[in-house]
Order: C-alpha cells, then structure tokens, then sequence
C-alpha cells in the first residue's frame, strides 16, 4: 500500500518556493548570553570570535528540495539566483532537481546566510538577500499541484499565495525570518485559505503580535497549524484537536542549521502520499533527525529503508 502511495506522491507536481542562498555557518565555541548585557541592548556591541566557517548550499527552498530529493520526490524550485550561481545549480542537476523556474538575475550575487550558533544551538544570522530582492518567473498551478511558500520575495509569496488560490491548489504558508518585511494586514492577506500554515513557536508569536491576531482567528483562516519546537518536536492544531509530536533524539547534534527545512520535506512527501497529518509530522520529525547528524543543511541522506526504520523504532510502524 505504501509503495502505491509513494508512487502517487511521485505523480504529484510539487512546487517549492523561497530563498536559495549560500550558507556561511560559523561555530562559538561559548554562549550568546554570557556577552549580551540586557541592561546596555539599547548600545549592543558585540564580537564572536568563532571557532570555524565552512560554506554550504542553502536556502529555504534548496532545504526542502534536496530532502524531497532524498525522499525520492522531484520538486520544482520558484527562486532566483546570482552570478555564482553555477556550483549550487550542478548540486540541483545531480540530485535530479528540475531548475526551470529558477531565475538568473545578471550582475547579483546569489543570497547569502551568514550563521553564527552558540554552545546551547542558540542562531544569529545576517542574510544578505541578493538575487532574491528580485521577482521570480511564477508557474501556472492547476488543483491537482501542492504549493509550498517559503520565506522569500515578498512579491512573490503574494503572488504565489493568490494564484494557487485561483487555481484550488492547496498551498502551505511559511513565513519563516522574512516576518520583518511584512505588515499584519499584508499577513492576514497572505494566508487566508492556506490548506496549513507552518512556523516555529517564535515566529508564530510574532505573526500574531503583528496581525493583532488571536491564535483562535488563525485556526479559522487556515485549515491546520503546525509549530516546530526543536527540541520539544512539534505541535499540531487540525479541526479543533492539538496534538504534539515528539522529536526524535540523536545520539550527537552536530548541527541545527535547517532541521526546519528537512521537517517541511517530511511534512510535504506524507501529504503528496496522502497520509494523516500526525503522520506526516512524524515523518518531518524522522527527516529533521537525520539533518541534525550532519554539518550543513543538505549533507544528510538516507534510504527509504532507513528512513521507515528510524520512523517505526520511534513511533511505531510505518508500513514501507
């Protein structure tokens, strides 16, 4: 039954949409907190000292996708890209990512990240958007496509958000760091008729602050909301009933840089199976396990036989 399932989803255009970007990741070898005063924040003037910085493809978009990749799905990045775009664009070719709707902006640099974590996986990051200051090429939706909007353009994540609507495409909202470029109005408007809206538990803090919204208002909006906790796994709220979803511990998290990210491929590769939501939370809590084991964002890789044994030994059995 599963292996009919797995090559439903297949069938199923998948379109992922947000930033591609360069990661420059950055290890402190202490403790964010131990050098920010909160009585002296209004005069904050703090350097790091890191121990370490490697470049790694990024990206909200390039994220989810190579995790879909893994999970055997083929989805269409809506994106942009700079100048030095070509060793990122080889990376999507090998793992067999189409790149049709990845836009060459000429004379911009590909976005960058610039990530600094803490001994207590606490994140700064600086993000330089680039190519992304520009609109992407949009693709035409029908209802049979599933659409993920991802922090990026925000010209882009309105447009994308109102075509799929036309278009009865069911689409996940995700506002993800680019909360700052919105207003609560433009919010609101953004998200009306997402088939699921998805963020951490800060993020979701903030979206209501800006909105004015009570939690209440954004489970009427939307058909499900799901909170990404990190270590606490997530919660899921779904026709009136919450649950919550354990993480899967790992022996060793070497890095926390885009375990969201490879959470939204589970997520979406249960959903394109047809699979219950708690499930699909399952299977984006088992991929985000597997990003945590590795340095960078898109190092991890498994198979479908691994992946299901690491599922089942945590939540029971997944039927592969």
């Amino acid at each position: 039954m599963v292996q009919q399932l797995r090559k439903q989803a297949h069938a199923m255009k998948i379109f992922v949409s947000g930033s591609l970007a360069y990661d420059r990741i950055m290890d402190f070898p202490g403790r964010f907190a131990d050098h920010i005063l909160p009585d002296k924040l209004h005069v904050l003037n703090v350097c790091f000292n890191i121990k370490s910085l490697v470049e790694k493809f990024g990206g909200t978009a390039g994220n989810i996708a190579y995790s879909l990749a893994v999970l055997g799905e083929s989805p269409f990045i809506v994106a942009t890209s700079g100048e030095d775009f070509s060793r990122y664009e080889q990376w999507l070719i090998q793992n067999s990512l189409p790149t049709a709707y990845i836009k060459a902006i000429p004379g911009i640099y590909t976005a960058g990240a610039y990530i600094t974590t803490d001994l207590d996986d606490n994140q700064i990051t600086a993000f330089n958007p680039g190519a992304m200051a520009f609109e992407s090429d949009l693709p035409s939706f029908n209802g049979s496509n599933m659409v993920f909007i991802g922090p990026g353009n925000k010209m882009d994540m309105m447009n994308l958000a109102q075509r799929a609507r036309l278009a009865n495409a069911p689409f996940f909202f995700d506002p993800g760091q680019s909360l700052n470029i919105w207003n609560g109005d433009e919010l609101k408007e953004v998200v009306s008729g997402a088939l699921c809206f998805i963020s951490n538990d800060y993020e979701l803090a903030l979206f209501l602050r800006m909105t004015g919204w009570e939690i209440e208002n954004l489970y009427n909006a939307v058909k499900v909301v799901i909170t990404t906790k990190g270590s606490e796994g997530a919660s899921i709220y779904i026709g009136g009933d919450r649950a919550v979803i354990p993480a899967i511990p790992v022996s060793k998290v070497l890095d926390p840089t885009g375990a969201g990210d490879a959470f939204r491929a589970g997520l979406l590769k249960a959903r394109a199976m047809n699979l219950p939501w708690i499930t699909a939370c399952r299977m984006g809590a088992t991929v985000a396990s597997f990003s945590l084991e590795h340095y960078g964002t898109q190092e991890h890789r498994f198979s479908w036989e691994e992946f299901c044994e690491r599922y089942s030994s945590a939540y029971g059995s997944l039927a592969c």
